[in-house]
């Protein structure tokens, strides 16, 4: 579980499945291509399910898996934190 971008996107399928589009506009910043590896990586881990209906057009969903919803609840209070220090940690060089 490292890089920048893991956290971010378990944080935000927190509240429920997200489309690839509704998870790339909550991540600011992250490119397709590497929203696409970050998935890849964290689905074969088993931290995140992708659920593909055979619809057209295709709809894919990414949703928490139990052990990928574990995780997040471990990492929350890291995240409360940064979010409660934001200004000091921005300020250092």
């Amino acid at each position: 579980m490292g890089g920048k971008w893991k956290g971010l996107i378990l944080f935000s399928l927190h509240e429920g499945p997200l489309r690839f589009g509704e998870l790339r506009r909550s991540v600011p910043g992250i490119s397709e291509r590497v929203l696409i590896l970050q998935l890849r990586e964290m689905e074969a881990s088993g931290l995140v399910h992708r659920e593909v209906y055979h619809q057209v057009p295709p709809k894919v969903e990414y949703s928490l898996t139990d052990f990928g919803q574990s995780l997040n609840t471990a990492l929350m209070p890291l995240g409360e934190w940064g979010e409660e220090n934001m200004e000091r940690i921005q300020a250092i060089p």
